[in-house]
């Protein structure tokens, strides 16, 4: 086993599926592992140190949804910092929506292609190892503090926490706070690919949201993070 691979968690229940996978990531370099139902999956993503979950929604025993809310609810930084990317069925926007509102930073839809997969994995890990090696403080306000290495922040007396993907969007923000920056920017840049897909234009609009709810005292009239219309999101900072 060689020391830096990164390591994916493959949860799929269909066998096709999931044999593919595991034959095209291991071509690409990582060390793969693989879960066939929810339970056994669950139990490696706690357990196990992956870099990334590949999570199927439609599961036997616990579905990806449960699986993903409780990695982000787990104690500590670990299950925060953990990247998930969900499968879901392609007519499905529900499905879509749910999944980023309880943390994954990704989707990809079934039927999907493998290229396309194998560069959002790849997109996803790259923000996710760069983060890791940042240590860098956002000051919002007066009283506002956020620490992107423990992906924490501090609100007068509240303690906040942040999955890497939002920490990712706020680090970039701030990185150009001079100005707004567009939903399509922030696909480019953030998240790692292009896309004119409306659904996808909607993932930055529900990791904003989530985003606001933890730093705005009024989320629906936030005064650190802004929209600018026509333009985009700017973080006042």
């Amino acid at each position: 086993m060689h020391k830096n691979k990164l390591r994916i968690l493959i949860v799929e229940d269909e066998v096709a599926i999931r044999e593919g996978l595991i034959d095209v990531f291991v071509y690409h370099g990582y060390e793969v592992d693989f879960a066939a139902d929810g339970n056994e999956g669950l139990q490696k993503a706690l357990e196990g140190n992956f870099d990334l979950v590949l999570l199927d929604v439609m599961l036997p025993g616990i579905n990806g949804f449960e699986i993903c809310d409780r990695i982000r609810h787990q104690d500590g930084v670990r299950g925060r910092e953990l990247a998930i990317i969900m499968l879901t069925a392609k007519s499905s926007d529900e499905d879509i929506i749910e999944g980023l509102s309880l943390g994954a930073d990704d989707y990809v839809a079934k039927p999907f292609s493998v290229a396309q997969l194998v560069l959002r994995v790849k997109a996803v890990l790259r923000r996710s190892q760069s983060l890791l090696q940042q240590s860098h403080q956002i000051t919002l306000g007066e009283s506002l503090t956020i620490d992107s290495q423990n992906l924490s922040g501090q609100s007068e007396d509240q303690q906040l926490s942040f999955t890497r993907r939002e920490m990712d969007i706020l680090l970039y923000l701030q990185a150009h706070s001079e100005r707004p920056v567009s939903r399509q920017e922030l696909l480019n840049k953030v998240w790692g690919y292009a896309s004119d897909v409306e659904l996808e234009t909607r993932t930055v609009d529900i990791h904003i949201a989530k985003i606001r709810r933890k730093i705005e005292q009024q989320p629906s009239q936030p005064e650190f993070l802004i929209t600018v219309r026509s333009a985009g999101y700017r973080l006042l900072c």
